[in-house]
């Protein structure tokens, strides 16, 4: 599922640190490393392009020696820009490398600490065509410095699947079948409408049901499952029950029931993805 990844990096410690989850990822053969140089902001900082770029490979070279000690394929690339923003030089890669998965980590360089997820990751989610798994780290403070945790050990071992029962979340589902490492999996249903309580109390107890028929293959394959049915915003739900569950990741499809099924990127996933603080799989549906 997972055999060629991408990972995209601005040489931040949260990159580095996202590098050092990648081989926690099942069936990873091959890595891309990819660092896209803006000759623009070069200029802005007053710093000259090819001491840049001579000191980028360098540090791609670093990281190429860590993959490869745990005998991964690894190739790296430093792609020079001007005009175009970085996303668009992320997503040219995808389809030039024939990526299965991008990993990235949810901040970067970015001024704004508190932002829950940058523009190029917003970017990549929503026009990109493989699967992309956005990696958030723990962080404490010791002494005033940032201290974070690696919180990426087994990141499969506890995964929260929403299910609307939708092809793609089923297709979702099918693919975390195929996972391994995965010990404990929590299926969420949201009911969100429902014109009377009685209405309301039937969709419930259908979901339910429908919920418990897919947990069964899980269940027989000695994986643990455990089932949740809840009203209201479907976000908030996912991203309420994600913490009180502990799970380490959230795995959901891009494509749901809206009416506009071409976008790639759907409302809930969109709201989950930008506001959860754990790692989230955004899984994109096989087409046809």
């Amino acid at each position: 599922m997972f055999e060629k990844v991408l990972i995209p990096t601005d040489f931040s410690e949260y990159a580095q640190k996202t590098l050092e989850c990648i081989g926690d990822i099942p069936g990873v053969k091959e890595v891309v490393i990819l660092h896209v140089v803006d000759t623009a902001h070069l200029l802005k900082k007053g710093l000259g392009q090819d001491l840049y770029i001579q000191d980028a490979r360098i540090h791609l070279d670093e990281m190429k020696n860590q993959l490869e000690n745990i005998g991964l394929k690894v190739k790296v690339k430093i792609e020079v820009i001007t005009g175009i923003d970085v996303s668009h030089a992320i997503l040219e890669n995808l389809n030039k490398e024939k990526i299965t998965l991008v990993v990235m980590g949810a901040h970067g360089k970015s001024l704004i600490e508190g932002i829950l997820l940058g523009s190029v990751a917003t970017d990549v989610l929503r026009y990109g065509n493989s699967h992309v798994l956005i990696m958030r780290h723990k962080f404490g403070q010791r002494h005033g410095d940032k201290e974070y945790e690696k919180s990426s050990p087994d990141i499969f071992s506890k995964v929260l699947l929403p299910v609307d029962f939708s092809g793609p979340a089923m297709e979702a589902i099918s693919r975390v079948r195929d996972l391994k490492g995965t010990k404990d999996v929590v299926f969420v249903h949201v009911v969100d409408k429902g014109e009377t309580q009685v209405e309301i109390d039937t969709c419930i107890k259908e979901a339910k049901k429908r919920l418990e028929d897919i947990a069964k293959d899980f269940r027989g394959e000695g994986i643990k499952v455990k089932i949740h049915v809840l009203t209201g915003s479907p976000s908030e739900s996912i991203i309420s029950l994600a913490e009180e569950e502990n799970v380490s990741l959230i795995i959901i499809s891009t494509l749901g029931k809206g009416m506009f099924r071409e976008l790639l990127l759907g409302g809930t996933a969109r709201d989950v993805v930008r506001r959860t603080n754990r790692s989230v799989l955004a899984v994109r549906a096989r087409k046809g």
